[in-house]
């Protein structure tokens, strides 16, 4: 018998090729060219599939004749702050993609959404990785009992699919695509073909029979979900979980969403009994925050439709290398380097010798513009070693003339502010248009430029 010949896949974009390179010659990622190989396909299969061609002409529509006066059925997963990221909840026939890193805790929400999902509904929860002892044993720990929650413990996904069409569950989980395999394939199991046709069967599974489906994944070392890429492109949504292991607090962000927003997060705390939802992140972020030292400030930035409050520090210091060392943890490291660059041009501070170290504290990642004031605020107060007072808050774009500009949903930072206690808020004053000061209690003052958000923020 001839050995199968051996063929290399890109794991980003599925491309085969018979010779390894470093670099994909399609989407041009490196080290992603993978061994496998190729699926066995006979020629009179290929020649009886061309002479059998279905005709679609049947079902095509002229866009104006589609009803869409019915909406999608929602059903809610007993965590708000899951139905928060979903759009509303979990969409009937949809397919839903759940990653993280190992021990985030993707196992532990899944198995916790079935006691709420299982009062109306029978699911079927496919473990690839344990038996069927040991979910029953964290079901225990976590209080599932319901009685419409039935496990199997298997790998093979045709198996599984032809499970879910002969009992018709009206939820399937899948934990994780991983762990499946489709037989006739020759590869292994978390192999590029081996997924790409996994998720494609599923797929095909959950939209025939309406079935609402949630797939696990999990990552590589670079922290992007494991497989071809063209799996994110498969499925109807991609949920990230993100967070660090030695904080209790995670952070599930919604990448993809084919039935809601894709800005929106959910704040979870890993305890003994599982997730428990957050339902005010920003008294979470701000709990412990010192009172006198410098390099701190408060932050508001927009997270979906919630305003978010977050501290943010600073440390500058003596570096002892000819080169100083610049660290961001929550904040872009490149931005920081501008807002650095903004500091020594425009209002003439040295940090050409000093180590910089940014954090953003309780693990949260901030990526939006109106943190650049805060960022600023937080440098400058620690070079100058002056107190920003606790009760001060700020948010605003710094441009790299120094200069202020405006962001959106003034008036929502300013309600949170103001209901968490601050007492001044500092922002651009191009942000005032359409706000009426006298409705707050909250003292708001509108600056130009940083050296007025300084003066106005440390006197």
């Amino acid at each position: 018998m001839a050995k199968p010949k051996t063929i290399y896949i890109c794991s980003q974009c599925g491309y085969e090729t018979t010779k390894w390179n470093g670099r994909c010659p399609d989407c041009g990622e490196w080290n992603t060219l993978e061994e496998g190989v190729p699926a066995v396909s006979s020629s009179s299969a290929r020649s009886t599939s061309s002479a059998a061609v279905r005709d679609i002409s049947e079902n095509i529509f002229e866009i104006n004749d589609i009803d869409v006066t019915q909406r999608e059925i929602r059903w809610t997963t007993g965590m708000s702050e899951l139905d928060r990221v979903l759009g509303g909840g979990l969409v009937k026939g949809s397919l839903v993609l759940l990653g993280g890193e190992p021990g985030i805790g993707k196992s532990t929400l899944l198995l916790q959404i079935c006691q709420t999902l299982g009062e109306d509904h029978t699911i079927l929860y496919v473990s690839g990785e344990e038996s069927i002892r040991q979910i029953k044993l964290r079901a225990k720990r976590l209080g599932v009992d319901s009685g419409n929650l039935y496990l199997v413990s298997e790998t093979d996904c045709e198996a599984v699919c032809s499970a879910i069409a002969k009992e018709k569950p009206e939820i399937a989980i899948i934990d994780s695509i991983q762990t499946m395999n489709i037989s006739s394939l020759t590869s292994a199991s978390g192999s590029v073909t081996q997924v790409r046709e996994c998720s494609n069967l599923l797929m095909k599974t959950a939209k025939s029979l309406e079935i609402p489906m949630l797939i696990v994944g999990h990552v590589n070392k670079d922290g992007a979900i494991a497989g071809p890429k063209v799996m994110e492109h498969i499925v109807d949504c991609v949920l990230y979980f993100e967070g660090q292991k030695n904080l209790p607090y995670r952070i599930l962000r919604g990448i993809k969403n084919r039935f809601g927003s894709t800005n929106e997060i959910g704040v979870f705390e890993m305890c003994g009994e599982g997730l428990q939802q957050v339902a005010n992140p920003s008294e979470m972020l701000l709990s412990g925050r010192p009172s006198d030292a410098s390099g701190c400030c408060v932050a508001c930035i927009i997270e979906g439709s919630r305003p978010i409050l977050a501290e943010v520090q600073a440390l500058v210091t003596k570096s002892a290398f000819n080169v100083p060392r610049r660290t961001a943890t929550g904040f872009d490291y490149n931005r920081m380097s501008i807002l650095i660059a903004v500091l020594e041009k425009r209002l003439g501070f040295f940090f050409g010798g000093l180590d910089v170290y940014m954090n953003v504290v309780g693990g949260l990642d901030i990526n939006e513009p109106a943190a650049d004031l805060p960022v600023a605020l937080a440098l400058y107060s620690s070079l100058t070693d002056k107190v920003v007072s606790p009760d001060i808050i700020t948010f605003g774009e710094i441009g790299l003339a120094g200069e202020l500009r405006s962001v959106q949903r003034t008036a929502q930072r300013i309600s949170e502010a103001q209901r968490l206690g601050f007492t001044k808020c500092i922002l651009p004053v191009s942000s005032l248009k359409g706000i009426d000061s006298s409705k707050y209690s909250i003292q708001i003052v509108g600056v130009k430029t940083i050296r007025e958000a300084f003066s106005a923020a440390l006197g």
